[in-house]
């Protein structure tokens, strides 16, 4: 407003131009400097549910993993302990939004790999597992790019070997993994209050894990009822007890009167009754849509457009040109490839900003 009237009154001290309002206006809105400093992000609707979160199966078949810490632990007890570094491996559950915690020493692949191998034995084999993009991590987080650049060659290695699908999202989208980081987010709020200052040794920290743990798969997943005469609100533990981890795929017993079965089959109808109940409660209420409920802006190809950078001023963001996107199932597309001077890069729609100038 104040630009588009500065224009105005500065002409208008020479000619007095017809429709200059307008004019004043449309010359704003095309001026590429301008459109560098006020750049706006495309905001896709709201996705649909991934199909992953909503096929019923064994708990952790398909998950998420992630890192949080640093944590600070003493290697040892008594005088002259020393502080080292250990982080949080997180696993989360796609289907029940169950967790799983392990306590490593360090960032490399043969932690990551022995962290995982703990969790296959405790929880069973998934068969795909997603992660953050390395490039996600900026700032303080840079061990953790380091990492994952330096180390997704020999993750995905032994991903192949034991016939896991290991996935990357796109590069600087981190709410294409909001499943794990809301995972972190509740790990760290627990941590904060339980631990606070102090320092504990490995096997502590491992115990205190274990603890919340317990807590994060016992909170309800849908809303609790005020009817006293209702069911007990399901949580992520009663997915993770009832079957052992080589266990076969059972009978469908849900309609079979229960003077018919055994108690092992009695045992297995009632786990079957918590998965239709978490179809008919949890999956319907996730279906709510909470933000991005409205479709604002559209990428095309050929369209040229900026590179949102966190870490640089609009002006020095990337000038880019679109040369593929990706339609979802919902045929909405929400990442897309981008030619830059140096290469090609993929983003999400949320770090891309149209320019005016294809409106010409």
């Amino acid at each position: 407003m104040l630009r588009r009237n500065f224009i105005l009154c500065t002409l208008r001290e020479s000619w007095w131009p017809i429709g200059g309002r307008n004019l004043a206006k449309k010359l704003v809105h095309s001026c590429m400097k301008c459109a560098r400093l006020r750049a706006v992000t495309v905001n896709p609707i709201m996705g649909n549910l991934p199909r992953e979160r909503l096929q019923p199966g064994f708990p952790f078949l398909r998950c998420g993993v992630d890192y949080a810490g640093p944590v600070f632990i003493l290697n040892r007890r008594g005088r002259g302990a020393r502080l080292q570094k250990s982080y949080i491996c997180l696993f989360v559950c796609f289907a029940s939004r169950a967790v799983h915690l392990e306590l490593v020493t360090d960032l490399s692949s043969d932690a990551y790999l022995l962290a995982l191998k703990r969790f296959i034995s405790r929880r069973g084999k998934p068969i795909e597992i997603y992660s953050d993009n390395g490039r996600n991590f900026v700032g303080a987080m840079n061990e953790f790019a380091k990492f994952l650049n330096c180390c997704s060659d020999d993750i995905k290695a032994y991903a192949i070997s034991q016939n896991i699908n290991f996935r990357l999202i796109p590069c600087y989208a981190s709410h294409f993994g909001g499943l794990w980081e809301a995972g972190i987010k509740s790990c760290k709020y627990h941590l904060r209050r339980v631990v606070g200052n102090a320092h504990l040794t490995f096997e502590e920290m491992s115990t205190v894990l274990s603890q919340v743990e317990a807590i994060l798969n016992s909170r309800p997943l849908n809303p609790m009822s005020s009817d006293p005469q209702d069911f007990l609100p399901l949580t992520p533990a009663h997915f993770l007890v009832g079957r052992p981890l080589t266990a076969p795929v059972p009978d469908d017993l849900q309609d079979v009167p229960a003077s018919r079965l055994t108690r092992y089959q009695r045992v297995e109808q009632i786990r079957q009754h918590f998965w239709s109940r978490w179809a008919k409660e949890y999956v319907s209420e996730m279906q709510t849509r909470s933000k991005w409920y409205q479709h604002k802006g559209e990428l095309k190809e050929n369209m040229l457009v900026l590179i949102k950078d966190d870490n640089l001023p609009p002006l020095k963001w990337s000038l880019g040109r679109i040369i593929k996107t990706y339609p979802g199932k919902d045929s909405l597309s929400r990442v897309a490839d981008i030619r830059k001077e140096d290469g090609i890069v993929r983003r999400a729609f949320s770090k891309i900003c149209p320019l005016p100038l294809h409106e010409e």
